[in-house]
């Protein structure tokens, strides 16, 4: 009686039994989520470094890239300053 008990005691709540298949097929849910996610934001920068490429060089992602990293602005164009969110606490 004490081995059929402990048996099926290991066969509901042991890391094979039922509740742990339940707990593998949730973490496997959340994964493949996770996994998703991750593809798109790798196809998303593959196709921004694609438009770097000197055989497809986009001028319009080398001027925006210029100006987000070096602050930088034509002669003839007007600059707006804003204040930033922290400035005014």
């Amino acid at each position: 009686m004490a081995l059929l008990g402990y048996f099926g005691f290991h066969a509901l709540n042991g890391e094979l039994g039922l509740v742990g298949k339940a707990r593998l097929e949730h973490r496997f849910a959340a994964l493949e989520t996770e996994l998703a996610e991750l593809r798109g934001q790798r196809e998303e920068l593959e196709s921004r470094v694609a438009l770097m490429r000197p055989e497809s060089l986009d001028p319009d992602m080398i001027d925006e890239r210029a100006r987000a990293s070096l602050n930088l602005v034509h002669p003839d164009e007007l600059a707006i300053l804003r204040p930033s969110a922290r400035a005014g606490i």
